[in-house]
């Protein structure tokens, strides 16, 4: 049986990939802490906090649908810490424009329960293929 922790990630995970596949921006915000860090997977920019994240993404879903880049995640090990409310999510993740994948690779990303919900905190990517 899977511990309660790790399946809640998981399935925060899954609203993730949710919220990107549908363009909700308003799914994406509960899931992010407020200073939340991204570095992408090729170029290594940096997005730093909850709002330059949701306006990268925002400006991802003005793109037409069939011209949009779909990002999946998909998650290989959960980890949680036995001396803090945090846990590392380790995983591959692609990226789709209509049925073609356009870039993969790995990531990993810190989550922290805070209260009863676990955020993202931190996520980096490395683009291999």
């Amino acid at each position: 049986m899977s511990d309660p922790d790790d399946l809640a990630i998981r399935l925060r995970r899954a609203t993730f990939n949710r919220a990107l596949a549908g363009g909700d921006l308003a799914a994406i915000g509960p899931l992010l802490a407020r200073d939340v860090v991204l570095v992408t997977g090729t170029d290594s920019a940096v997005l730093a906090g909850r709002k330059a994240q949701l306006q990268a993404w925002q400006r991802e879903f003005a793109v037409p649908p069939a011209a949009r880049q779909r990002y999946v995640r998909t998650p290989a090990t959960i980890t949680l810490s036995a001396a803090a409310p945090v846990a590392l999510e380790q995983g591959a993740w692609t990226c789709t424009v209509g049925e073609a994948v356009t870039a993969a690779g790995s990531y990993a990303a810190k989550w922290r329960k805070v209260d009863a919900d676990w955020v993202i905190e931190a996520e980096i990517f490395v683009t291999l293929a």
